[in-house]
């Protein structure tokens, strides 16, 4: 459920992705979130409310748990320790000290600051599970999480500290101990302030957990589910990207489209290949460049290398991981992850739930697609730049040859970036480290999965900006044969973002940032696959991009 809000500032986007005219306010409690739904309210500061239903069922749950809080006997959480101490008991007098100190002993967090987008989309996440009124936390825990996302309040996560079970411990806790009012924050203009500065500012009073209210906040899988979604939105547009690269290297290297033709993909009924293989035919279509060549008097090679001709399949089988992890994202953004959990008839049970396999594993399958998708592509590169391969282009389509280096080391970047990739495509979720005096001595690794994998998309991107790149210069070299008018897009495009054509050495590094941010923005899958409105949000990017290199 959804209405529309205009952007506020100091929450926009930190990715490169263009800032949309007007962004989602958000309800929450309602119904599951959906995917853009997340990436709205993390990465371009959309506003949340919370369903007065949700409050509801979340006070009518805290009614249970203040009653089995009078209780004689222990129950788990609420008048017990926590971990290997799930059996003692606290007296009634000590049990927000109890709270108190599970989340600042768990705030342990260490390394660098993780991203912004990162923080929002984990503070939401716990806040939709919070309005399930499955946890037992009082309505105020809602409504002030609710109101640090729409002041722009993001509390300090660090790098590591999460294995992946019992939740997003100390990332959570980090989450929770900057609506306690402790700790430090970044404010909505991104500046660091305490804590309880932020929230007096946002007239905002500090959470005095009670009963339960500490593992509520803390027993989530939301950290790694919502690099999850994000990485899912960028693949969306990456691999559209991919497609329009390998059109522009097969054009440019005079490669054939016919091995794209539909009824040769049909023969392996694999639905990303087709739709890959639909994008490399639309892209090529109508190619004067691609025309020149197909009479076999002209051209005798019988078959493209497989970097060309098989595009298709390795970006397909990459589509194919996207969405069988976008299956699981979805049945995640329905789960109420919380332990222990109020269930329906009223019981609070102990569960396994917080266990984050399923999402580790999807996101160790795309660091291994992300990093297949990026090898292909610079296999592509490559060939262009060797004059034994590229079909008639100068060595390194250097300028003067000798004198020039052309972009022979922005290839060296992109197999450096490569080399990375595949390193990062070993799967973080194979290993298990015990914790807690051997009571958690199977976790998931599902946050390193995670943060491997936002490196991982960050190579991908840079990685087929070097391809267009690299192709929109073969292209230029192919004169006075002429591009196909997808392809031609592109390449214009890339010269309307101040990137030059073929000429004299120069310095290559600002070229290769700002093909990166139309890359990572959309811009380059916009003007080949959905050319109509692409200008604006292309001149934006660029835009965006020549601040930051001032």
């Amino acid at each position: 459920m959804t209405t529309v809000t205009p952007a506020r500032s100091g929450t926009g986007p930190t990715s490169g992705s263009p800032r949309p005219a007007s962004i989602l306010t958000v309800t929450i409690g309602a119904e599951p979130l959906r995917p853009d739904e997340v990436v709205a309210v993390a990465r371009h500061g959309a506003a949340v409310t919370v369903a007065p239903e949700a409050l509801r069922r979340v006070a009518a749950t805290r009614a249970l748990i203040e009653g089995l809080a009078d209780d004689a006997e222990p129950h788990y959480g609420i008048s017990t320790g926590f971990g290997a101490l799930a059996t003692t008991f606290i007296a009634p007098e000590r049990r927000m000290q109890l709270q108190a100190s599970l989340i600042r002993s768990h705030a342990a967090g260490t390394g660098p600051e993780v991203e912004r987008e990162v923080v929002r989309a984990l503070q939401l996440l716990r806040l939709q599970t919070l309005a399930t009124g499955r946890t037992g936390v009082r309505p105020v825990v809602v409504e002030t999480y609710a109101a640090m996302l729409n002041a722009g309040i993001t509390p300090i996560v660090r790098e590591y500290g999460s294995l992946g079970c019992s939740g997003d411990l100390a990332p959570l806790s980090h989450v929770a101990l900057a609506a306690m009012g402790e700790g430090r924050v970044r404010d909505a203009d991104g500046a660091e302030v305490d804590a309880a500065d932020a929230l007096a500012a946002a007239s905002l009073a500090p959470l005095v957990l009670r009963e339960k209210e500490g593992l509520a906040l803390i027993n989530g899988t939301d950290g790694m589910l919502g690099m999850l979604l994000l990485a899912l939105h960028d693949l969306s547009v990456l691999l559209d990207t991919a497609d329009v690269a390998a059109a522009m290297s097969v054009e440019s290297q005079l490669g054939t489209d016919a091995v794209f033709a539909a009824d040769l993909q049909a023969l392996r009924p694999q639905t990303g290949q087709a739709a890959s293989a639909a994008n490399l035919r639309a892209v090529l279509a109508g190619s004067p460049i691609v025309a020149s060549h197909k009479d076999p008097s002209v051209c005798t090679r019988v078959q493209d290398a497989y970097s060309l001709r098989c595009s298709p399949q390795v970006h397909g089988a990459a589509r194919d991981t996207v969405e069988h992890a976008r299956l699981i994202a979805s049945r995640e953004l329905s789960a109420a992850v919380d332990n222990p959990v109020i269930t329906d008839d009223g019981r609070v049970e102990s569960n396994g739930n917080f266990h984050g396999a399923p999402i580790a594993y999807v996101l160790d399958f795309l660091a291994i697609a992300v990093a297949d998708v990026a090898s292909i592509s610079e296999r592509r590169t490559d060939r262009a730049l060797d004059p034994a391969r590229s079909n008639g282009l100068p060595p390194f389509l250097a300028d003067e040859v000798g004198v020039d280096s052309g972009l022979m080391i922005a290839q060296y970047a992109a197999a450096g970036i490569v080399s990375e990739l595949k390193r990062l495509a070993a799967p973080a979720s194979v290993d298990s480290i015990p914790s807690s005096a051997m009571q958690e001595d199977h976790v998931s690794m599902g946050w390193a999965a995670a943060r491997k994998l936002r490196r991982g998309i960050d190579g991908l991107a840079r990685v087929l900006a070097i391809e267009i790149l690299t192709a929109a210069r073969a292209l230029d070299l192919r004169a006075p044969l002429q591009p196909g008018a997808a392809t031609a897009a592109v390449r214009d495009l890339v010269r309307g973002a101040d990137v030059a054509g073929p000429g004299a050495d120069r310095f290559v590094s600002p070229e290769i940032e700002t093909l990166t941010a139309l890359v990572s923005g959309g811009a380059v899958a916009r003007a080949a696959l959905h050319p109509a409105g692409s200008a604006a949000t292309a001149a934006q990017t660029v835009t965006t991009t020549k601040a930051s290199h001032r």
